[in-house]
């Protein structure tokens, strides 16, 4: 399995070895951070450092409530955020989506992804909401205009709750009142999360741990590694080079036949979505899988289904582009002979299904 091509890093990528070490010394430190005698605090003064650091690396001034991951940190401030109505952007996660509720009313993207200004307008207009709208998406790569969105959310006496498990610790964060990150998508370990507040008043507290905001015990050794692979900077240093990497793999893509999906938009460097006509999803997968290369048809929460992505969907995409559509991701040390390696492969299944064809 060592030759293997892991390009499924928007589903997890491998936890660094600066937070495998963090990780392990933090272990040495086993009290519960709650208790109140010296092993205790000794833990808790540990994981305040470690919430300090959390803080610097992402350049954030306000409140941080760890917790299990984004799906947690979503759930948190969907249930909890002090307005009453909900709406969300069509493009969301499940786990927004399920978060959320039924109820939640749901927004318009246009054919590039981003979300339509009118229509949020509109719901802003009704009172007070939670709008929960993911800044980079996980499928596509499209990155949410998201200082834009907040200014219009917060002129209206709104709320944003920003999914940023694919951009953080490689874009800067957004202007958003609610923000849920995920460590192990960006080297940290799976397990561990945090939802950043900005302003601790519009979340109704539940009692328990982490100031009274989310119950259960603290995860320190986790949280330790979190910081630490922030501060690495493994992916924000190599986005440059990611983006340059994303750029030529698309115009491989292009000229032997396939589509870039929203090629248009603003998209980080770390996500790309292509569609291969005439070979479905599942079977592009297969051969690569077979090829020793690591891919996905989307969310790795739901493309095990590989039902037709209502991301998708939702763009516009037809359903004949959107059933041969995957996802490549890249990681930090995703290389140019890992392209290489992914265009001859790609090349193949497309001059094996024009063959087929003719």
């Amino acid at each position: 399995m060592t030759d293997r091509l892991y390009l499924d890093h928007a589903a997890t990528t491998p936890v660094l070895p600066a937070a495998r070490a963090a990780m392990a010394e933090a272990l040495e430190r086993w009290a519960n951070p709650s208790s109140p005698h010296a092993d205790g605090r000794a833990a808790r003064a540990e994981l305040e450092r470690v919430r300090d650091r959390v803080k610097q690396a992402l350049d954030w001034r306000h409140d941080v409530i760890f917790t299990s991951g984004a799906s947690e940190a979503i759930a948190i401030a969907a249930a909890r955020a002090t307005v009453a109505s909900r709406a969300r952007g069509p493009t969301e996660h499940d786990a927004v989506v399920a978060a959320m509720g039924p109820t939640a009313v749901q927004l318009l993207v246009g054919s590039d992804g981003v979300i339509d200004p009118v229509v949020l307008d509109c719901e802003l207009a009704e009172g007070p909401t939670l709008v929960a709208i993911q800044h980079v998406n996980n499928e596509t790569g499209v990155i949410q205009p998201l200082g834009a969105i907040a200014a219009r959310v917060r002129a209206a006496g709104s709320l944003l709750l920003a999914d940023c498990a694919q951009g953080a610790g490689k874009i800067a964060l957004p202007d958003a009142d609610f923000i849920a990150i995920s460590g192990h998508k960006f080297g940290g370990p799976p397990g561990i999360g945090a939802l950043l507040v900005r302003d601790i008043a519009t979340l109704a507290p539940s009692g328990g741990q982490e100031k009274g905001y989310r119950r259960g015990t603290e995860n320190l050794p986790a949280a330790a590694a979190m910081a630490a692979a922030l501060e690495t900077r493994a992916f924000a240093d190599e986005m440059p080079r990611l983006a340059r990497l994303r750029e030529r793999l698309e115009q491989a893509i292009v000229a032997d036949g396939g589509t870039v999906i929203a090629p248009g938009a603003e998209r980080i460097a770390t996500i790309g979505a292509f569609a291969l006509p005439g070979v479905t999803s599942a079977s592009q997968l297969v051969a690569l899988d077979l090829a020793g290369i690591a891919v996905s048809a989307g969310s790795a929460c739901s493309s095990g289904s590989m039902k037709t992505s209502r991301v998708l969907t939702a763009m516009g995409v037809l359903e004949e582009v959107a059933g041969c559509t995957i996802r490549v991701s890249f990681g930090p040390d995703t290389s140019e002979a890992d392209l290489d390696r992914f265009i001859a492969e790609w090349r193949r299944i497309a001059d094996r299904a024009r063959t087929r064809v003719a």
